[in-house]
């Protein structure tokens, strides 16, 4: 039977493999991206493993709302990145200073 230390362990490692692609991969913007997802994705695993174990909806529901917050994040963050390229032809993250101020 799948308990709730098997939600964690599989949790667990999503945010590692989240938290590396992060810091390891500096240079490509749509890994950092996936990467934040992937971290997003750990923390609704926990919420709903943690809901599940206690009984209560509240962490499902929660959970529903942040798939949809981080869904138009990441449709908001392509489209930022698009126009990025369209301007500067390059989605580097070292270039992306140039949009301070």
């Amino acid at each position: 039977m799948v308990g709730l230390e098997h939600y964690l362990t599989v949790s667990a490692a999503l945010l590692v493999i989240g938290i590396f692609g992060i810091f390891l991969n500096r240079k490509n913007v749509i890994v950092i991206l996936m990467s934040i997802e992937l971290v997003l994705l750990a923390v609704n695993i926990n919420m709903i493993a943690f809901s599940s174990y206690l009984g209560d909806l509240v962490g499902q529901i929660f959970t529903i709302f942040i798939m949809t917050v981080a869904a138009a994040e990441a449709a908001i963050g392509l489209a930022i990145l698009v126009v990025f390229f369209r301007n500067r032809g390059t989605i580097a993250v070292e270039d992306v200073n140039v949009m301070k101020g």
